[in-house]
């Protein structure tokens, strides 16, 4: 018997519930959370739309004895352009309607949190790492290089920059910690015998991350679908005659998107598709364009792998 299905949408204070024709509101807390639970029978399907951090309470508490999935804002927008208007109730009505043909997705894992702490950990060592060259520059020196910063430590000196490049090198270490310990603990939480690492170019870290992010693949029916989710379809203007390419979407999974990208970035040396794909192309794109174009490529691949189960092949 096919379990019945509930959607929930989330604001910052309130729950508004739709199940079997009927609307309940609670408030967005424990207490609703409880409330929830006496009006849905255990194993139900319940989709929640991914609304910044407001859902993720909820999610983990229904994790345990519901089949939760959580819906990305992207699908339900394209929902609603054919299903009426906009409102919370609305919404609610076509989270149970769209989760009826969802696969599940562990969205609410510690892996998944893991990867948001890694994303905000690896951007603010960027920023640190920016603001130390510049630092640099002001002290005479061209780059940001270890020698650089051990010239600049020896000379000493009280300045006001110099004060600046000790505290950002304590920043930067401490930053560099708590990036390897979220690594550690993300190669934990995903299965190490995934089929994700036998694609070259995507390593430990990144696999796992991709992993976390993605959950079920099964989702994606196709691959246009899993591409459109990393935020790296691609956006085409058609006028007359003319077809247009203006970039990427970005309307995916922003983490996922830069996984990929960095993995694109050692897949262009070690990958063999990748590699031939990015040969093929830089005669007709350039800098950052050509590497997500192999970023959108390795996606692809990486969907197919998971999808079929089947490891990767160069000559397929």
């Amino acid at each position: 018997m096919e379990a019945p299905s509930s959607g929930i949408d989330v604001s910052k204070d309130k729950l508004i519930v739709y199940f079997q024709g009927k609307l309940y509101e609670f408030t967005n807390d424990r207490q609703g959370f409880e409330e929830i639970r006496k009006i849905l029978p255990k194993g139900c399907k319940v989709g929640i739309e991914s609304t910044g951090v407001y859902h993720v309470n909820l999610a983990k508490y229904l994790n345990n004895e519901y089949d939760v999935r959580i819906i990305n804002p992207f699908i339900l927008k394209k929902f609603k352009g054919f299903r009426g208007k906009k409102s919370d109730k609305n919404d609610a009505k076509k989270l149970a309607e769209i989760v009826v043909s969802m696969g599940s997705e562990f969205v609410t894992s510690d892996a998944r949190e893991l990867t948001s702490q890694w994303d905000f950990t690896t951007r603010s060592i960027a920023r640190v790492k920016n603001r130390l060259r510049r630092d640099l520059v002001l002290l005479g020196y061209s780059s940001l290089s270890k020698r650089n910063l051990e010239e600049v430590l020896r000379g000493g000196g009280d300045s006001i920059v110099m004060s600046e490049v000790r505290f950002l090198l304590e920043e930067l270490e401490r930053l560099e910690g708590r990036k390897r310990e979220i690594e550690d603990r993300l190669r934990e939480l995903v299965p190490k015998d995934s089929l994700i690492f036998t694609i070259p170019g995507i390593g430990k870290t990144l696999g796992c991350i991709i992993l976390a992010r993605v959950g079920d693949v099964k989702r994606f029916s196709d691959k246009k679908r899993f591409v459109a989710y990393c935020g790296l379809d691609p956006v085409v203007e058609s006028s007359g005659k003319s077809v247009i390419t203006r970039g990427i979407s970005k309307r995916g999974d922003a983490v996922l998107r830069r996984a990929f990208y960095l993995a694109a970035l050692t897949a262009i040396k070690v990958n063999p598709v990748i590699k031939r794909f990015y040969e093929e192309h830089k005669g007709r794109l350039r800098g950052r364009k050509l590497i997500i174009a192999c970023a959108r490529k390795l996606a692809i691949i990486t969907w197919a792998v998971l999808y079929y189960n089947k490891p990767f092949d160069a000559s397929e």
